[in-house]
């Protein structure tokens, strides 16, 4: 099922499978988001719970069970339920519950997305609830996943864009080449650099993991009109960016995550996987990333 919200400036789509936003118009209906082509990437904005990037091995345990999961969690591949879709919002809602507990992950959750329209910003919250009668501790991982398609119109090619920081920058860049697992190394791609050219070969190794931003914002602009998309990630922990090794490049992520991927030398112990956030029961945390689309 798919609900529109819509104002002035944007048109949004949101699908209940996975609580994913599938669709972004402007004013002039230009698709600002990527249509998930699954010969390059099937996705277009996926929410990243209960974890981000991969599980070490492929699984983790919990009181001596073991349970297997892909990469992402499993919250972008499950069906939300529609809340509400009226006016400038949309509110959907995942819960956890027996066969969830059983197969996926052992712990009671809600998880709630809310996606609400300003002007030409639309802002996404994430809300995770511990349950008050839940059995014990919540400890997650979570993050954002959106594409953004690029050119924004045919008469611009791949190099006619750049990412764009609020202020240089010299992002710590962690390593989790080439299996995205963490490898304990890190190092600097850029110093003190307010811009990163975009070419079809800078995903080649995969994504940039980056650590320790000053920013509030960063962006995708067309550089010769100043045409952008723009994040806002003050309080994340780290930022991605990323593409699929398509040429020439079809999208562009901006990733704001609160957790990291598995490390090659972590233990598989759940307890022991570095958390967003660890919740007592009855307890609520939550997240927003809101992106303007100046274009």
């Amino acid at each position: 099922m798919q609900a529109t919200i819509h104002n002035e400036f944007l048109t949004l789509t949101v699908d209940t499978h996975g609580a994913e936003a599938v669709g972004l118009k402007n004013a002039a209906g230009q698709e600002m988001l990527w249509q998930a082509d699954p010969a390059v990437w099937k996705r277009h904005a996926p929410i990243l719970f209960p974890w981000t990037g991969k599980l070490t091995g492929g699984a983790f345990t919990h009181k001596g069970k073991t349970y297997p999961g892909g990469q992402h969690g499993f919250a972008r591949d499950v069906e939300h339920t529609l809340l509400c879709a009226e006016g400038d919002t949309i509110r959907l809602e995942l819960r956890s519950d027996e066969k969830s507990k059983a197969e996926r992950f052992p712990f009671d959750f809600v998880l709630t997305s809310t996606f609400r329209l300003e002007g030409r910003t639309v802002h996404h919250t994430l809300a995770v609830t511990n349950p008050a009668d839940a059995a014990e501790e919540l400890q997650f991982g979570i993050g954002y996943h959106p594409a953004f398609r690029i050119p924004f119109d045919d008469k611009h090619t791949t190099t006619d864009y750049e990412f764009r920081f609020d202020q240089p920058e010299s992002p710590m860049i962690l390593d989790a080449y080439p299996n995205g697992l963490l490898t304990g190394k890190c190092g600097y791609r850029w110093k003190n650099e307010q811009s990163i050219p975009l070419t079809d070969d800078l995903f080649e190794n995969d994504s940039f993991c980056m650590a320790g931003l000053r920013s509030r914002t960063l962006g995708i602009y067309e550089k010769d009109t100043g045409k952008g998309i723009v994040c806002n990630v003050e309080g994340y922990p780290y930022t991605l960016i990323w593409s699929a090794p398509a040429k020439p490049v079809r999208f562009v992520c901006i990733e704001p995550w609160h957790s990291l991927p598995g490390a090659q030398t972590d233990t598989q112990e759940w307890s022991q996987r570095a958390a967003a956030a660890c919740l007592a029961p009855g307890q609520t945390w939550e997240t927003t990333l809101s992106t303007t689309f100046e274009r």
